[in-house]
């Protein structure tokens, strides 16, 4: 617990780069950043960007992966759909939201001692996707 603060202050830092960066894809509705509530306080566990749909977020992650050398994965897979989820439970209502949101989630590096340069690097790697779309 000694050095929790200093990792918090660190990965505070990495995801606020990040959403400052990410600020102008998304005035062009290219991409949704994350929302944290003004009453609320993050600890800055990941940085995830919303892209449009599942065509593009897998293109993306394909991009930052082979152009990049960057690692983004998807985040969940929502529990109806996952293995044990159809096994063993059950699904009441339609499906509005779940899935499509789950599909455009891309979660992008965050760790405790990510530099400014790797984070300028994963930004301008994201800018140059979306150069193309």
């Amino acid at each position: 617990m000694e050095h929790a603060d200093k990792i918090y202050d660190d990965r505070m830092n990495s995801w606020n780069r990040y959403h400052e960066g990410f600020a102008a894809l998304e005035q062009r509705e290219q991409v949704i950043r994350p929302t944290i509530p003004a009453d609320c306080k993050q600890n800055a566990h990941m940085y995830y960007l919303k892209a449009r749909d599942l065509r593009e977020r897998t293109e993306l992650i394909r991009y930052l992966s082979e152009k990049a050398n960057v690692g983004a994965v998807f985040h969940y897979i929502p529990l109806h759909s996952a293995p044990a989820g159809l096994k063993f439970g059950r699904f009441d209502g339609a499906d509005v939201y779940t899935t499509k949101e789950s599909e455009r989630l891309l979660r992008l590096p965050m760790f405790y001692g990510l530099t400014k340069e790797q984070t300028d690097r994963v930004i301008n790697a994201v800018y140059d996707f979306y150069k193309n779309v």
